[in-house]
């Protein structure tokens, strides 16, 4: 067995979701296991250079983790021809220019989404890694969560009969950061900085409906900034400029309806933080981020509506649980193994910067209905 070893310049591994999906439950995870087997007497080693702009962080996680190779100079970084791959996960705000970089420079690129701030911007950056030849993908966690793989296996055994809708609720109670400290970076909340769930979101609904049931026709949203004082890191408030919850409804190609509401302004009473209804001829289910529940139609009890008698039975108790039938990794490594193989064997890989710009389209498209107050068309977009 020879080892292949590529380098990897990992920019904003000091932020939160950088650092423990990327960079700890990916990137580490693969070297702990002994590297990534190419299938082909080959395994290949990722050799991460942390990149960023806080000395002090990059030294002291370099530390912890028994790592040698950090920058704050991303030039210098990039200009380094063994660095073979560039991997974005600043602020969204920060992330086209340096990604413009890496494709001047001949790296393939891996990033955080959005991909951009607007939907040409995104359009640029597909086009231009497209003209270089490099090699592109975008996060697009999610689908690779054990809850919607066994969802997606239920879409591919003809479980549902006709899909008819999807109901998606996503959310949790981001404290204000006065008395409690919030779970989310301050400019989450601000507009100007890039922040709101729907630039946040929607690009994950955009794969997540994309991917298992029909390409998004049209949008219909609503948006508010429910809470619209916050505290920052340093326990100052500030005006929160950008949406904290979005109500979305979603037309697709061969006519399901999703409803998805986001929010980090709801208190959570549901099994997991984001779950997914799918209602269809044959059957139901509801998936999680792990699990996943149904119920066929021969097996659907027949409810009767009196409000004027107690409810005797237990609705969830009606459902039967989805067993896992395999071993489910970390999505983010899952994803990172199936992009490192392209990138290295040139396996195919659809989920690409022309899918992240389908993301930021949705998002910007849901923005610009929540304003107009109407229903848009969400056109196809290509390079």
């Amino acid at each position: 067995m020879t080892r292949r070893t590529v380098r990897i310049a990992m920019n904003g591994v000091t932020g939160r979701m950088g650092y423990r999906q990327h960079l700890v439950r990916s990137i580490l995870a693969l070297r702990e296991q002994g590297g990534l087997d190419l299938g082909n007497g080959e395994t290949l080693w990722p050799e991460p250079v942390l990149v960023g702009r806080r000395e002090h962080a990059l030294r002291a996680l370099a530390e912890r983790h028994g790592l040698t190779e950090w920058s704050t100079d991303l030039d210098a970084v990039l200009a380094d021809d063994t660095v073979d791959l560039y991997f974005d996960a600043q602020v969204t705000s920060a992330r086209v220019e340096a990604i413009k970089k890496a494709i001047a420079a001949g790296k393939h690129v891996y990033t955080e989404k959005p991909t951009a701030t607007d939907v040409d911007g995104a359009l640029e950056l597909a086009r231009l890694a497209r003209d270089a030849g490099v090699r592109h993908g975008v996060v697009q966690d999610k689908i690779f969560l054990p809850g919607l793989l066994k969802l997606k296996r239920l879409i591919d055994g003809g479980f549902f009969g006709e899909i008819l809708s999807v109901r998606g609720e996503f959310g949790y109670w981001v404290f204000e950061g006065d008395w409690q400290e919030a779970q989310r970076p301050s400019w989450n909340y601000r507009a100007e900085d890039g922040g709101g769930i729907v630039v946040d979101m929607f690009p994950h609904w955009e794969y997540v409906l994309h991917e298992l049931f029909g390409r998004v026709t049209s949008v219909t949203a609503h948006v508010a900034t429910h809470i619209p004082q916050r505290w920052d890191e340093r326990g100052k408030p500030y005006q929160a400029t950008a949406d904290d919850a979005a109500y979305g409804i979603f037309q697709l190609e061969g006519g399901v309806v999703a409803q998805i509401n986001s929010s980090w302004t709801v208190r959570v009473n549901r099994d997991e933080l984001v779950e997914f209804q799918v209602d269809g001829t044959h059957g139901s289910a509801v998936a999680g981020l792990r699990n996943c529940r149904v119920q066929h139609r021969s097996a659907t009890p027949k409810p009767v509506w009196n409000p004027d008698i107690p409810v005797t039975e237990s609705f969830r108790d009606q459902w039967q649980e989805v067993p896992d039938n395999a071993e489910f990794d970390n999505g983010f490594k899952a994803q990172w193994e199936l992009f490192l193989r392209h990138v290295v064997l040139g396996e195919p890989y659809h989920w690409d910067l022309l899918a992240g710009a389908r993301g930021v389209q949705l998002a910007e498209l849901g923005l610009r209905s929540a304003a107009e107050g109407r229903r848009l068309e969400v056109p196809e977009i290509a390079l």
